[in-house]
C-alpha cells in the first residue's frame, strides 16, 4: 500500500469517526464541536507577553469599574466577558501590526514590545483576567449596602482587605478541589464552550474545509460575523424601538385588567405559561442554552412545570400562606395590606438596626409571594439537603480522593513538590496544592482581621462559620456547574443561618453572606478559568499568576469606583439619584439583610403566616435521591439515569425575577438546537452551533452597552414612546395584581 494511500485511509477514518463521534462518545463531539482539539497545542506559543498584561489589566481594570459602576444604575448595562473577548481581539492584532520589534530587560526578565503574532493563548489569559470584571460586581453591591444604606463607612483598608479575602476564598477553593472539579473528563464546564468556539474562530482559518454531508458552505468566521451583525441590529427593536417584543405576552394586551389572564400568561408578576420572546437577553437570561446539555434542560423544564404550573398554581389558588392577596410572582416582601414592606418602621439606623418588637407586633409580619416563598425557601432548603446526600451517594469516592490529595500535600510538601516537578515537562507544570493552601490561610487571616479590626459585628467565629458553609457546599455546586451549567444558590441559606448565630446584627448577616455564598460564586468561575486554561492548553502556574494578579487590580479598580460614586453621583442609592443611579441591588441586599439580620428567621417562621411548613422540605431534599440512586443502580439504561434532583429541586433559583417564560422559553430553545438540530442536522449542529452561541451573546452584550449610552444616558429615549413601547406596561401583569383584593383598611392574616 502507497503512502499516498495509507493517508487518504486515515484522511477516510477520522472524517468517519468525526460523522458517527455523537453515537459513541458525545462528549469529545461537543467538545471537537467547541473548538476544543489535543492537536492544537502549540507549546513554543508565547503566553505571559508584556502585550497580554497590558491589555489584560486594561480589560479587568475597564470591564470592573464600568459593571460595579452601572450595578448602581437602574436599568444596568453589564459588559459581558464574552464581549471582551471580541473587543480584546483587534487591540491585539492592532499591537501585532502596529508595534515596534523592540525589547528591554528588567532584573531577569527579557519583554519584547511585540512578540510576534496575537496567538490563542494570550487571548485566553487576557479573558481570564478580564473575567474577574463580572466578580467584582458581586461584592460592589455588599460595599454600597454597608455604606449607603447602613451608614457605615469602614474605609478604604477594610473594603480593600475584605474583598481581596472573598476572592482569595473562592481561589482557594478552585484550586484546592481541581482534581474533582476541574481534572475529570466528565466535569465538561458547557459555559466556556462559546470561548473556546469564538476563540477558534478568530484565530484559526478563516477558510476552513467543509464538513462531510455539509451544504452550508459559508465558514465559521463568515457565519459568526453575520450572526453578530444580524442579532446586533434586531437587538435594538426589543431593547428601544419595539420593547414589547421582549415582554410579548400578548393575551395580557388583550384583557389588561383580567387579573387571572394576566396572572397565567405574564412574565413579570405571572407564571408565563406562554414562553414566548423575541429577545435573546430574555431567552438567555439564565444562561445560553445552546450550552446547556439535553439531559440537564429536560431536568430544569419538568421542575418548572411541576412547581411553578401546577405546585405553585394550586398553592397561590388556595390562598396557602395568603399568598392570593399578594402578586403571583414578585421579589418584594409584603405587609399584610398587600403593600410593599416598609422595613424603615420597624428597623432603623437611630435603633442602630436592631428591631423595635413593639413596632413589629403593632406593624405586620413579613409576607411573601407564593413563587418566592415555594423556590426561594422551600426548594432551596430541599436542595441544600438534596446536594450533600447526592454527592455521597455519587461523589463520594472522588471526594475521598481528594481529601487525601490534599492531606498528603500539607503533609509531605517536600515529596509533593518533588513529584509535581518531575511529571511534566518544565513549560507545563502543575501547581502545588501548597500554593492554594498558602492563599487559604491567607485568606482566613485577612477576613478575620478586617472583621475584627473594623468591629462590622462579625466576629472571628463567624468568619470561620461562613467559610465552612463555603467549603461544605463549595463541590457539589460546582459538580453541578461543570456538568449542567445551571448554577444552584445558597444564599437564602446564608442568611438564615447568620439570623441564627447573629441575631439581630445586620452588618454581621451581610458579611456572612459575602464570605459564605459571594465567595463560592467567585470559586465558580475561578474553577471554569482553570478548566479553560486546560481546554485551550495554557500552563496551569500561567493561570495561576494570572488569576492572582487579576484578582489585585479588579479590587482596586471597583473599590475605587465605589468611593468614587458614592461621594460624587448627586443623590446616589435615593429614588432621586441622578440618571437612574438608585442602587437597586444594593437596596434588595438592605431589605435581605434587614430581614433576617434584625427581624430575624426566628420571628419569620414562628409568624401566623405559617411558613414553618418550609422547613419540612429539607427532609424532602435529603429523602428524594436515594430511591432515584437505587433506580439508577437497579435500571442502568432505564431513563433514570437521567434524572437529577439537585437540578429538579434547585434548578429555578432566578425565580424570582426571572419568570415561567423566561426558562421555557430558555427550555425550547435549548431543546430545539440540542435535540431537534443535533439529530436531523448534525454536521450544522457541529460547525456552527456553539459559534452561534458567542455571536448572540456577544452581540446583545455590546449593543445593550450602545443603546445604553446612545439612547438612555443621553435622555433620547424620553422623546421616543408608542405602543409598541407602552402595551406590555399598561397591564395588571406590569402592576402586579393579586387574585384577591382588600377593602381600604382591612388586614389579612
Amino acid at each position: 500500500m502507497t503512502a499516498d494511500r495509507q493517508e487518504k485511509d486515515v484522511a477516510a477514518t477520522v472524517e468517519k469517526s468525526e460523522e458517527t463521534s455523537h453515537e459513541t462518545d458525545p462528549v469529545q463531539e461537543v467538545l471537537r464541536a467547541a473548538g476544543v482539539t489535543s492537536d492544537a497545542d502549540d507549546p513554543d506559543a508565547p503566553c505571559l507577553t508584556l502585550r497580554m498584561w497590558i491589555l489584560g489589566i486594561g480589560f479587568c481594570v475597564f470591564g470592573s469599574g464600568l459593571n460595579t459602576l452601572y450595578t448602581l444604575r437602574k436599568p444596568s448595562i453589564t459588559l459581558s466577558q464574552s464581549a471582551i473577548q471580541l473587543l480584546a481581539y483587534p487591540l491585539g492584532k492592532l499591537w501585532e501590526k502596529v508595534m515596534p520589534n523592540w525589547h528591554f530587560r528588567l532584573w531577569r526578565w527579557t519583554f519584547h514590545l511585540n512578540p510576534g503574532p496575537f496567538n490563542q493563548k494570550e487571548h485566553i489569559l487576557i479573558y481570564i483576567m478580564s473575567n474577574l470584571s463580572l466578580l467584582s460586581r458581586l461584592s460592589a453591591d455588599v460595599l454600597t449596602e454597608q455604606q449607603a444604606f447602613y451608614g457605615y463607612y469602614a474605609g478604604w483598608g477594610f473594603q480593600i482587605l475584605i474583598c481581596l479575602a472573598t476572592f482569595l476564598v473562592g481561589f482557594s477553593l478552585a484550586g484546592l478541589f481541581r482534581s474533582v472539579i476541574v481534572e475529570p473528563p466528565d466535569m465538561v464546564w458547557p459555559g466556556i464552550l462559546g470561548v473556546t468556539a469564538l476563540n477558534r474562530v478568530l484565530h484559526g482559518q478563516k477558510k476552513e474545509d467543509i464538513t462531510s454531508g455539509m451544504t452550508w458552505k459559508i465558514s465559521r468566521y463568515s457565519f459568526f460575523s453575520l450572526a453578530f451583525c444580524a442579532s446586533f441590529v434586531w437587538y435594538w427593536f426589543p431593547d428601544f424601538i419595539f420593547t414589547a417584543l421582549s415582554y410579548f405576552t400578548f393575551p395580557c394586551w388583550i384583557k389588561p385588567d383580567d387579573r387571572v389572564v394576566n396572572q397565567v400568561f405574564g412574565m413579570t408578576s405571572g407564571m408565563g405559561l406562554l414562553p414566548l420572546t423575541f429577545d435573546w437577553s430574555q431567552i438567555a437570561y439564565v444562561g445560553s442554552p445552546l450550552l446547556v446539555p439535553n439531559w440537564a434542560i429536560v431536568n430544569v423544564a419538568v421542575s418548572l412545570v411541576f412547581w411553578i404550573w401546577i405546585v405553585a398554581t394550586a398553592l397561590y389558588y388556595s390562598n396557602v400562606w395568603f399568598s392570593a392577596y399578594l402578586p403571583f410572582q414578585s421579589s418584594s416582601v409584603f405587609d399584610n395590606t398587600g403593600s410593599t414592606y416598609n422595613v424603615s418602621r420597624v428597623v432603623n439606623q437611630a435603633s442602630d438596626y436592631q428591631v423595635d418588637d413593639a413596632a413589629y407586633r403593632a406593624y405586620s409580619p413579613l409576607y411573601m409571594p407564593i413563587t418566592y416563598a415555594l423556590n426561594m425557601f422551600g426548594l432551596s432548603f430541599a436542595t441544600l439537603s438534596a446536594l450533600l446526600v447526592w454527592m455521597f451517594l455519587e461523589k463520594g469516592n472522588l471526594i475521598w480522593d481528594a481529601a487525601k490529595r490534599l492531606y498528603a500535600a500539607i503533609a509531605s510538601p517536600f515529596r509533593t513538590r518533588l513529584q509535581s516537578s518531575q511529571s511534566t515537562t518544565e513549560t507545563y507544570r502543575d501547581v502545588s496544592l501548597l500554593w492554594y493552601v498558602a492563599s487559604s490561610v491567607l485568606a482566613i487571616f485577612l477576613s478575620i482581621f478586617a472583621v475584627e479590626y473594623w468591629k462590622v459585628q462579625l466576629r472571628w467565629y463567624g468568619v470561620l462559620l461562613a467559610l465552612a458553609v463555603a467549603l461544605v457546599f463549595y463541590v457539589p455546586l460546582s459538580v453541578v456547574y461543570a456538568t449542567s451549567n445551571v448554577k444552584i444558590n445558597i444564599d437564602v441559606f446564608c442568611r438564615i443561618v447568620a439570623g441564627f448565630a447573629f441575631p439581630g446584627k445586620v452588618l454581621a448577616n451581610i458579611w456572612f453572606f459575602d464570605l459564605g455564598y459571594i465567595s463560592v460564586i467567585k470559586g465558580l468561575y475561578f474553577a471554569q478559568d482553570l478548566k479553560l486554561g486546560v481546554y485551550c492548553n495554557i500552563p496551569a502556574r500561567k493561570v495561576f499568576l494570572v488569576q492572582l494578579v487579576g484578582m489585585i487590580w479588579g479590587t482596586l479598580s471597583y473599590v475605587s469606583v465605589i468611593n468614587w460614586a458614592l461621594n460624587h453621583i448627586p443623590g446616589v442609592c435615593t429614588n432621586s439619584g441622578t440618571n437612574g443611579f438608585t442602587c437597586p441591588f444594593s437596596r434588595t441586599h438592605f431589605n435581605t439583610s434587614t430581614i433576617w439580620g434584625a427581624i430575624g428567621p426566628h420571628r419569620f417562621f414562628s409568624s401566623r403566616a405559617g411558613y414553618s411548613a418550609l422547613l419540612y422540605f429539607f427532609i424532602l431534599g435529603a429523602a428524594l435521591p436515594i430511591p432515584v440512586y437505587l433506580l439508577r443502580r437497579r435500571y442502568p439504561q432505564s431513563f433514570w439515569r437521567h434524572v437529577h434532583i439537585p437540578l429538579f429541586l434547585g434548578g429555578l433559583n432566578y425565580i424570582p425575577p426571572a419568570s415561567g417564560t423566561n426558562y421555557g422559553s430558555w427550555a425550547i430553545v435549548g431543546l430545539t438546537f440540542g435535540f431537534l438540530v443535533r439529530r436531523r442536522a448534525w454536521a450544522w449542529w457541529h460547525k456552527y452551533n456553539f459559534v452561534l452561541s458567542s455571536a448572540l451573546d456577544c452581540s446583545v452584550s455590546i449593543a445593550g452597552v450602545v443603546i445604553f449610552f446612545a439612547i438612555f444616558y443621553s435622555g433620547a429615549s424620553s422623546r421616543f414612546s408608542w405602543w409598541g413601547t407602552q402595551v406590555h406596561k399598561n397591564t395588571c401583569d406590569a402592576k402586579g395584581c393579586p387574585y384577591l383584593s382588600l377593602d381600604k383598611g382591612e388586614t389579612f392574616g
